[in-house]
This record gives C-alpha cells, structure tokens and sequence, in this order.
C-alpha cells in the first residue's frame, strides 16, 4: 500500500465518495494507535454501514485508552445490531478483562443472535474462566452459529472440564461445528481429546480433517 499522509488520510475520510472513505480507513493499518484514533472517530457516525462497521472494528485493532469506552457505548447503545455486533467482536481485539460483564449483558440480553455470537467468540478471546457457565449453557442453542462460537471458546479458555460437553458434538451434522471442535480439542490435552481427534482426522471434510490434523500434531 502507498505512503500516505495523516492529512491526506484525514481528507480521504471526508470525501462524499464511501469508497474513498473505505480505502481511507484500510491505509490506517500502518498508522499509530494515537493518530489512527481521531481519524477513526471521525467515520464512527457514518451514513454508509460498511465505513461505519469498518471504523468500529478499526478501533480494536488500533487500541488506546479511547477505544474501549467508545466501544462499549456501541455495544451497549447503537440502533444497529450489525454495528453492536461489531462492537463485540472488537472488544475481543482489544483483549480487555473490563469487557466481560457488558459482553456478558450482551450475550444474554440482546436480541441479535449475530450479536451473541460475536460475543460469546470475544469471550473466548477474554480467556477468562468465569465465562464457562454462560458458554456450557451456549452450546443448547437452538442457533448453530452460537453453538459453534461457544465450543470455540471454551477451547480458547481452556476448560478441561468441558470436555464431555463438547465431545458429544462430534456426530454432529454440521461440519463447522465439528471443524470448531477438532480446533477447540487442540487446546485440551486429554486422552478423550486425542481419541476424537483421531476420529475427526478421518472425517470426510477436509476442513475437518485438516483441522483435527493440526490439533493432533498439537497435543502429541
């Protein structure tokens, strides 16, 4: 990507054109945290949904003491459940422990299933064990997207003790609940994560396959 200024960035986000202001954004990855964050807020408001939703996810990668409150006044107030979902899934970026309670509060209150899945998959990125109850009781979802996200996270966390839980996804239908778990296993050294990683390895989904392959090589 070409070098470009702060200003001429900055006079990018206020052009009348979105893509101008998309492509604005994208040349903020080789900017600093402290002079990408102004620039940022100045699209978070944004008529076009995709510049809005790519401001947003900007400011958990581009983290200052800015981000989170702004972050969490999204998650928690914005009309738009594809900008609060997005709000959740940057707070995982960010990696920040406050963040648990409101992504809790989300998972739990919102409405939006796109919303609980972006933050039962930010809890796992938390790696915080008191998320456990709330992500066990995730995988009855009726959704399949949530069922996948919390067996995600309970490997990103590290719950041995939710082995047998998630094992019984094995026979699942659905191969990117069992692709998720052969990744979720490669966290969870155990014989019983060894044995149905095996059986994974043979699945007839190569994702699946490939996934448990990596895992194996993991914990072996």
């Amino acid at each position: 990507m070409q070098n470009i200024s702060l200003e001429q960035i900055s006079a990018q986000l206020d052009s009348e054109n979105s893509r101008d202001r998309l492509l604005a954004l994208a040349h903020l990855r080789e900017i600093s945290a402290t002079e990408a964050v102004p620039l940022i807020k100045k699209v978070l408001n944004d008529p076009n949904l995709p510049v809005r939703s790519m401001a947003v996810f900007a400011l958990g990668v581009k983290q200052t003491d800015e981000s989170y409150p702004i972050l969490i006044e999204l998650l928690e107030k914005d009309p738009d459940y594809g900008i609060r979902a997005d709000a959740a899934g940057a707070l995982g970026y960010l990696e920040d422990i406050r963040a648990f309670e409101p992504l809790v509060r989300a998972f739990y209150e919102d409405t939006s299933w796109l919303v609980r899945f972006s933050a039962a998959v930010s809890l796992g990125n938390l790696k915080d064990q008191r998320a456990r109850d709330l992500l066990i009781g995730a995988l009855d979802s009726p959704e399949l997207v949530i069922q996948q996200a919390a067996i995600a996270a309970l490997g990103e966390i590290r719950d041995l003790g939710a082995i047998d839980d998630i094992l019984r996804f094995t026979l699942s239908e659905d191969w990117l609940i069992r692709q998720r778990l052969a990744e979720a296993l490669g966290n969870l050294p155990s014989p019983k994560s060894i044995s149905a990683l095996k059986y994974l390895e043979k699945d007839s989904y190569p994702q699946v396959s490939q996934a448990a392959n990596i895992s194996l090589q993991r914990l072996l």
